[in-house]
C-alpha cells in the first residue's frame, strides 16, 4: 500500500509540474505532439500519419 501511495504522489507532482506553464502563463498550452509539427521531422520528409489520410 506504501508503494501505490508513493506511485500517486509522483505521478501528481509530474502532472502539476508539466501543467505548470498551462496554468499560470497567458496563452500557455501543451506543445504539439504530431510529427507534422517539427521542423526536424519535416527537413527528413517525415509527416504525420493524419496529413497522409487527408
Amino acid at each position: 500500500m506504501k508503494s501505490v501511495l508513493i506511485s500517486i504522489a509522483i505521478v501528481g507532482i509530474s502532472v502539476i509540474l508539466l501543467g505548470v506553464k498551462v496554468l499560470f502563463v497567458k496563452g500557455g498550452r501543451f506543445p504539439s505532439g504530431h510529427a507534422g509539427s517539427s521542423p526536424q521531422l519535416r527537413d527528413k520528409g517525415i509527416s504525420c500519419a493524419h496529413e497522409d489520410q487527408a
